[in-house]
Parts: C-alpha cells; sequence; structure tokens
C-alpha cells in the first residue's frame, strides 16, 4: 500500500486521505502493532473528533471512553495522544505530547 503524504511527525498532511486500511498501514511503517483495544480507542478518538471538531486532551479523553488515565497510559507505553491522533489520522494534540 502507497501511504498518504505523511509531515515530519508522521501526521497525514491531508486528513480526509484517511481510512482504517491507511491508519493500520501507516501504524505498519512506524513498526508499531496495534491490538483490537488500541484500535478501539483510535476509533473513539474519531467519534469525539468528529462530535466536537477537536482533539481531546488525555484527561477528557479517558472519560469519554470510560477507562482509567493509568491504563491508557501503560497501554500505549507513551504519552498516548500521539499515535492515537496519528494513526486516526487526526490533526495532532496540543497540550501534553
Amino acid at each position: 500500500m502507497v501511504l498518504p503524504e505523511r509531515d515530519g511527525d508522521g501526521y497525514l498532511t491531508n486528513m480526509n486521505e484517511w481510512t482504517p486500511e491507511i491508519g493500520r498501514a501507516m501504524a505498519e511503517a512506524d513498526g508499531v502493532d496495534l491490538n483490537d483495544t488500541q484500535w478501539a480507542q483510535i476509533t473513539k478518538a474519531r467519534e469525539y473528533y468528529e462530535e466536537t471538531s477537536s482533539v481531546p486532551p488525555i484527561r477528557k479523553f479517558a472519560k469519554y471512553i470510560g477507562e482509567d488515565q493509568k491504563d491508557i497510559f501503560k497501554l500505549w507505553m507513551t504519552g498516548p495522544m500521539k499515535p492515537i491522533t496519528k494513526y486516526g489520522g487526526l490533526p495532532k494534540p496540543t497540550g501534553c505530547v
């Protein structure tokens, strides 16, 4: 699969080019193996974005999906909003990245 153009941080330069297949291919290209729980969080972040036109801060996102913030951090082994938004084809999160 040929990936759409990405910026220096690996985010799509055009959000409209995102599809679930492209999201998974981007993760694969970055050496990230997404599990079902991670993919579900990416999907939820996209829903949140569609409802609010903004990327949620981690605190709001954890509440939105009914998960403990610490568990989300453990799952991603990093600041979770960056990979969630990147592979979800969303804009870069502001604040803690």
